[in-house]
């Protein structure tokens, strides 16, 4: 039995979102600030990441100043309140074939989630992908949500959020177990 940890590279590794709301969308990204995961012969079996929440970007605002009106925005405690919860942070808790149940951890809050990932290794590289689909009001997050404000019209925005994940890791180290 061989166990290998890898640590995630952030700079070779990304996050991106996507926010949607009655009269679009918008998309971005947000920076992963460190991590690991554990394989056991080829297989995935643990590992926990942390996301800087202060560096939420978004892409899709070209104009400056509305950009950066939006950002602010996204960092108060209307959405992430980035000052008191800098950090967000998914620590898997099992997982069976493609499928991948963890704690993932937004403004304090933790709940339960699953999803599917891909995981290939290569040497002492790994690549790992999944999609995560968010429902934000279970954090705390329910500014213009329809489950607690009425006659929002196109004010409203949707719960779910989406955030597609790239991990790049490299093996740091490997456990032999007789």
């Amino acid at each position: 039995m061989e166990t290998k940890k890898f640590k995630i590279l952030d700079t070779q590794s990304r996050i991106d979102w996507v926010g949607k709301k009655v009269t679009g969308a918008h998309n971005g990204t947000i920076a992963i600030k460190e991590g690991e995961l554990s394989l056991n012969n080829g297989k995935l079996i643990g590992g926990k990441f942390i996301v800087d929440t202060s560096s939420i970007k978004i892409l899709n605002v070209p104009d400056p100043a509305t950009n950066a009106q939006l950002s602010a925005h996204l960092a108060s405690g209307d959405f992430f309140s980035t000052e008191k919860y800098p950090e967000a942070s998914l620590e898997i808790t099992s997982v069976s074939g493609n499928q991948v149940i963890g704690d993932l951890t937004i403004k304090g809050t933790t709940k339960p989630i699953d999803f599917n990932a891909i995981v290939n290794v290569s040497g002492d590289q790994l690549t790992a992908t999944g999609k995560l689909l968010i429902d934000r009001t279970l954090y705390g997050i329910r500014f213009r949500s329809g489950n607690f404000f009425k006659d929002l019209g196109d004010n409203l925005i949707y719960n779910d959020f989406e955030l597609d994940i790239t991990l790049t890791a490299k093996a740091v180290q490997e456990i032999v177990l007789s």
